[in-house]
């Protein structure tokens, strides 16, 4: 019988890859996100390679267009074997002083809080079948924090932890949880939190090779066909130019 996974912030970058991965695996994939054009592009894709996937377009800021949303899914929402919670940004880097309480607002309400919004949905069914398994993802900046980081910082320290909570909540009904922490990864990450300031974003990888969205699927891919004795609890992954998240090599 095929497994489903529900992967959110599917719309570009590591979800998409992610997506298609997964599909590549053999699994239904049920993508999330707020651009209903990039979802139904992403879903040709997938049923061009002979694939099934579901779009849910809405925002996970809004826990009533979570809700709606993992409503519409019926039945099939008890039934989510994999729970890949990718949606995530950072909207300034800005000194703690200076931050914008709007960008603070919307880091916290995507980072944290759409991820508890939609865990707590999927979580029941694999309570009930005593099985599945949800990726978090983190980031070096769950694990050290940096200059202007601050506020982005502080919510994936707090993916980090509700990681490890999760993990020993659901530890009885024999679910799996794990989390992937990666160092500089070349998406629309920088885009986002630069507020689309192309050249700020390209001066973050300037001279060194980041890494891709594919590498960050890879490991997942890695995370999710360990066989059923086998957890990873945490990845940190890191391009072969950076040591930490504030020591580099540029050429």
């Amino acid at each position: 019988m095929k497994k489903t996974a529900l992967i959110t912030g599917a719309t570009a970058g590591i979800g998409r890859a992610t997506a298609l991965k997964l599909s590549g695996m053999g699994y239904d994939v049920i993508v999330t996100g707020r651009r209903a054009e990039r979802l139904e592009k992403l879903t040709l894709e997938i049923e061009g390679k002979g694939g099934s996937c579901r779009t849910l377009c809405f925002d996970i800021q809004s826990k009533d267009e979570v809700d709606k949303a993992m409503d519409s899914l019926g039945e099939q929402l008890d039934n989510i074997d994999l729970l890949v919670n990718n949606a995530g940004l950072a909207a300034t880097a800005e000194p703690i002083q200076s931050g914008s309480w709007e960008d603070w607002e919307r880091m916290i309400d995507t980072n944290i809080k759409g991820l508890l919004a939609v865990s707590k949905r999927v979580i029941p069914g694999m309570i009930k079948r005593s099985c599945g398994h949800i990726v978090n993802l983190s980031s070096i900046a769950g694990k050290e924090a940096y200059a202007n980081g601050n506020v982005y910082c502080a919510t994936k320290h707090a993916v980090e932890a509700l990681t490890k909570g999760m993990r020993i909540d659901l530890l009885q009904y024999g679910i799996k949880v794990s989390s992937i922490s990666p160092g500089m990864v070349e998406t629309e990450f920088s885009i986002v939190r630069y507020h689309g300031d192309k050249d700020k974003a390209d001066a973050v990888y300037k001279g060194l090779t980041p890494l891709t969205a594919e590498d960050i699927a890879d490991a997942i891919e890695f995370i999710v066909s360990r066989p059923p004795h086998v957890n990873i609890n945490d990845i940190l992954i890191m391009p072969t130019a950076q040591a930490s998240a504030v020591y580099n090599h540029r050429s």
